[in-house]
């Protein structure tokens, strides 16, 4: 996958298209992310020891990794993703800045 959990990323299709925010979990087999903000579902749910109300929740739903882009850690524009070795390691870089996406 191209993006990690942790990474800037902005939505480029769907209902959030242009909306930004940052990768909380990634689901490299189901090739989906979870974005903070970013596709807000209303879940129904029963009462239960956390919640004894129980009633409708709104919490963020994944997206396919394909409908992201990463941000560029220079220009703040959407880039897409290219891999040099370095120092024997394997590191992503920003396609539009050549700016290395990990630390």
């Amino acid at each position: 996958m191209h993006v990690k959990k942790g990474d800037k990323v902005m939505v480029i299709s769907g209902k959030d298209k242009g909306k930004t925010g940052v990768i909380l979990t990634a689901y490299p087999k189901k090739d989906r992310v979870l974005v903070e903000g970013i596709n807000i579902v209303k879940k129904h749910t029963k009462p239960n020891q956390e919640n004894p109300q129980g009633g409708i929740v709104s919490q963020e739903a994944a997206i396919h990794v394909s409908n992201v882009m990463v941000i560029d850690p220079k220009s703040g524009e959407p880039t897409r993703v290219g891999y040099k070795v370095e120092d024997g390691k394997k590191v992503r870089i920003a396609k539009k800045s050549g700016e290395a996406l990990d630390k």
